[in-house]
């Protein structure tokens, strides 16, 4: 292993604004593990979730064994893309932690896809079926709603991507 310091790829942006196919780019560096929400959830979860509300209590216990698990990946010097949603300041505040806690370096790339966008992938991504979960529309709206935008203030390297 050579001496480039590991670092914690996270990522935001709305349902289908292109996360997941950036974070599968990004872990074909040699060294740097996938690590993605939406395969655990569905792994350990799938029947327990039919709401918002069950995502959000699914997706909390899945974070906490899933940070210190992190953390030792990081501090054993494998870098780390967590395909988790950083789409509010709790999410990120929890992986600011994980940053804290190893010392790592961090990205927090940011994805700007219209919300036509998002949902014209959408439809295409259910069509194909080939994702965890098939998500309505209306569940991409009420989502979107909760989605706030990070801000230099919370000490991510930010790195753009727009549509």
């Amino acid at each position: 292993m050579d001496n480039i310091s590991p670092t914690l790829h996270v990522l935001c942006g709305k349902i289908a604004a292109g996360k997941s196919t950036f974070a599968a780019k990004l872990c074909r560096v040699n060294g740097t593990v996938l690590l993605a929400e939406d395969d655990w959830l569905s792994a350990l979860f799938s029947g327990e979730m039919s709401s918002p509300s069950d995502y959000v209590r699914c997706s909390s216990k899945l974070r906490r064994i899933m940070g210190p698990h992190v953390v030792s990946l990081l501090n054993g010097g494998v870098s780390v893309v967590l395909d988790f949603a950083a789409n509010t300041l709790e999410q990120r505040a929890w992986m600011r932690a994980i940053i804290e806690a190893s010392g790592a370096l961090d990205q927090l790339h940011v994805f700007n896809a219209s919300d036509e966008l998002c949902l014209a992938r959408l439809r295409e991504r259910n069509a194909r079926g080939d994702h965890p979960f098939t998500v309505t529309e209306e569940q991409f709206l009420r989502f979107s709603e909760h989605f706030v935008a990070p801000s230099l203030d919370e000490g991510f390297n930010i790195v753009m991507h727009d549509e």
